[in-house]
């Protein structure tokens, strides 16, 4: 088998390139590089940059400090892209600059969700009889 097939996620050369490309991103956006009036002022999270396997493309995963609900400072990061490429490219030193394409990072509405779930009375039941039984276990092995 090839060494793609046992692979269980991006290398860690993608890894590396990812985290490189989410700094000087991170970088550029601090410094308000963009002059773009829909993201002047706007403090944008950038959590993570998927970049694909021949690193031509990178996903950023961005989220922007109360949300972005009309998907206004997303539409300016994507119609900026090139801006930011080329900024991009002065820090990041590679053989190919990745396209950027910037989405919302839907990870923080999702563990917000998760944690509702587990703060529920019948979750918190379910796991305080768990905990009971557990004990219950440690007291028979002594």
């Amino acid at each position: 088998m090839s060494k793609s097939q046992h692979a269980k996620g991006p290398s860690l050369r993608l890894l590396r390139v990812g985290e490189n490309v989410r700094h000087a991103i991170s970088a550029i956006l601090q410094r308000g590089d963009v002059q773009d009036p829909d993201i002047a002022g706007t403090s944008v999270t950038v959590s993570e940059v998927r970049v694909s396997p021949d690193l031509r493309n990178a996903t950023v995963f961005v989220m922007p400090l109360g949300g972005d609900p009309k998907g206004v400072v997303t539409k300016a990061l994507n119609k900026n892209a090139a801006f930011l490429r080329g900024e991009m490219s002065k820090v990041v030193h590679m053989k190919y600059m990745p396209r950027l394409k910037f989405i919302i990072d839907e990870s923080f509405d999702e563990a917000s969700h998760i944690d509702l779930l587990l703060r529920d009375p019948r979750v918190q039941r379910d796991l305080d009889h768990d905990d009971a039984h557990a004990d219950d276990w440690s007291d028979e092995e002594e």
